[in-house]
């Protein structure tokens, strides 16, 4: 891409599943020319190639080489492009890109200006090191997910946004983007090392805070925002659907009231823990009297804050969201729109490519010899499509 504010700076991103992309994608879609470093593909695989042109959306904005990295010249590949990139970003194990070679030692060496930037799930050090994990397993030990869900049923799995994205891909995006702040006045290089047990202890940075205060408890659906609150909740409509409330200020309370059509007079206290069972009760009562798109309707242009609970099929449909341009459609797949905004546009966000598709063209813009990438075809270590 040749606009954003990262317009000319040079990424290569070591494969990986989950949130590395994912911090790729903001990267590239603030304007970074990536390259996608894939593991190569056989030839003939051309429903893999194809899959690849209409699917993954988080590989969007980026060209592609298939590179094998436990081949001889596998190292070499990547510190070539690393001693002409701006950044190089992983997400292995410890100790596994130093292994093959390519860690952040061997790419400093060959460019003292880089920003190396790699995320791990438990961190670099401590006893689960080199334990595999998912996004549910740093929610459980960071203590985030014994906040989350009704007190009388287990924890809910949040899907895998929290710790893979919010505590992953975005602290790894901005590490990165901080260092390369300092690496343009500098001249010196850094190493950003995220870990998604980390993030998502930084994102309960808050709730410490109430704790240390006194106004949160650890049991669930204690709290005004887990749930507890019955101006914070959830609630049933007529028709099977859902619709949410956020009403925490007074004045939104008061406006919540009275699009419910209830006698302010005759309820407790808003902020009266003792009584909220029973405030909840009255809630869920009204709501349960009307449709989803009836309550929406009865709170359109409130204060309220009582939003309905769309669907991700309807979400991309939704009035609002479409004029914002929340959400676009790249080749035939509907996906958020680049975020944030600069300057009040959105990027375009670039399609997704399988391994291998414009990885030619990319290296010859990088002014990787010629010669170089017909050895390294010829000898295994790369694999690239023929077209794009």
């Amino acid at each position: 891409m040749s606009e954003g504010p990262l317009a000319g700076i040079r990424v290569v991103e070591i494969a990986a599943l989950g949130a590395v992309p994912h911090a790729v994608m903001m990267l590239a879609d603030a304007g970074a020319d990536v390259i996608r470093i894939d593991r190569p593909v056989d030839t003939a695989s051309d429903d893999l190639i194809e899959r690849g042109r209409r699917g993954n959306a988080v590989t969007r904005g980026r060209r592609s080489i298939g590179v094998d990295l436990k081949h001889e010249l596998g190292s070499e590949v990547v510190l070539a492009l690393a001693s002409r990139a701006d950044v190089v970003v992983e997400g292995f194990r410890p100790e596994v890109a130093e292994r093959l070679g390519i860690g952040p030692n061997a790419c400093l060496a060959v460019n003292s200006s880089l920003v190396y930037g790699r995320l791990t799930g438990w961190g670099r050090m401590g006893e689960l090191a080199q334990q595999a994990g998912h996004d549910i397993n740093y929610l459980a030990l960071s203590g985030t997910l014994s906040a989350i869900g009704p007190s009388d049923r287990p924890p809910p799995v949040p899907l895998n946004l929290v710790a893979d994205f919010g505590g992953g891909s975005m602290q790894l995006a901005f590490g990165v983007a901080a260092a390369l702040v300092d690496a343009r006045a500098s001249g010196r290089g850094r190493v950003v090392d995220a870990a998604m047990v980390d993030g998502v202890a930084t994102q309960t940075t808050y709730i410490h805070s109430m704790r240390a205060a006194g106004t949160w408890v650890d049991e669930r659906s204690s709290n005004v925002l887990d749930g507890g609150a019955p101006f914070y909740s959830v609630y049933g409509t007529a028709d099977g659907g859902w619709m949410v409330v956020g009403a925490i200020e007074p004045t939104f309370y008061r406006q919540l009231v009275e699009g419910l059509e209830l006698d302010p007079n005759e309820l407790p206290p808003q902020l009266d823990r003792s009584s909220w069972a029973d405030t909840r009760a009255r809630f869920a009562e009204r709501f349960a009297t009307r449709t989803r798109l009836e309550w929406e309707q009865r709170f359109a242009g409130s204060d309220a804050c009582v939003t309905p609970v769309l669907t991700m099929g309807e979400a991309p449909r939704h009035p609002h969201l479409v004029e914002n341009g929340t959400f676009v459609e790249v080749g035939g797949v509907v996906q958020p729109a680049p975020t944030p905004r600069f300057d009040g546009r959105r990027s375009n966000p670039g399609r997704p490519r399988a391994p291998g598709v414009g990885g030619l063209e990319a290296l010859d813009e990088w002014g990787v010899d010629p010669a170089d990438v017909e050895r390294w075809c010829r000898d295994g270590a790369v694999y690239l499509a023929e077209s794009s």
